[in-house]
């Protein structure tokens, strides 16, 4: 199977202290709590553990492929009814649509946008997946239980292999953490941890830098 990886809304709007979602000191739809857990799995696990991935899949050849919730328009009208019911509003050019910079897109890398949990909904990602001959999709990224999720499921119902990258993904507590994981593990994906994938790649996969002195 042909594996890429799918770095999963790791944008300004929820991905990053003071921002989007998270904009209001006063106001956490997570709780104090839940939030301070989030940001640590991210900052300390998930955001290093992407940057590793994203090096060892460009080296072996292989798709980096970045989703992000961003509308086509500006005032936001072609976002799913649930988008704009929750007031998620990412428009071309916007701070909230930017991704977090040490793991945003490089060279040749590519970007899906989506206005919906899922991209396999309202983008061309099937199609654009399909073109590329890609079965497998490596998935890292947040929120474990929303986007990441919702990603899964819907890969599987689309016929694709999906792996959940445990230790690359980040919600708001452990407890929620586990539970997606037993909702999906052996039903809709399996699941990897970061130095298993590593390990794997490395071993079965040849780097495509040339050792010699032509490119």
């Amino acid at each position: 199977m042909k594996p890429a990886l799918l770095c999963i809304d790791l944008q300004y709007l929820d991905a990053a202290r003071g921002c989007g979602v998270f904009a209001d000191p006063g106001y956490s739809a997570f709780g104090k709590k839940g939030e301070e857990y989030y940001f640590a799995r991210l900052e300390r696990q998930v955001l290093p553990n992407v940057q590793k991935l994203q090096a060892l899949f460009r080296d072996k050849g292989l798709e980096v492929i970045h989703i992000r919730v961003m509308s086509q328009t500006r005032d936001g009208r072609d976002r799913t009814y649930w988008h704009k019911k929750l007031g998620l509003h990412c428009p071309p050019g916007s701070r909230e649509a930017e991704f977090i910079e040490s793991v945003a897109p490089r060279d040749d890398d590519l970007v899906i946008n989506k206005t919906s949990a899922s991209p396999f909904g309202n983008s061309n990602i099937h199609s654009l997946l399909s073109r590329l001959g890609i079965t497998q999709l490596y998935c890292c990224g947040v929120f474990t239980d929303i986007a990441v999720e919702s990603t899964i499921r819907a890969a599987a119902d689309f016929g694709y292999c999906p792996m959940l990258i445990e230790d690359a993904t980040a919600t708001t507590s452990d407890a929620i953490q586990q539970d997606c994981i037993n909702r999906l593990d052996g039903r809709y994906c399996e699941m990897v941890r970061t130095q298993e994938l590593q390990e794997d790649l490395e071993q079965h996969v040849r780097s495509v830098r040339k050792k010699t002195g032509y490119w």
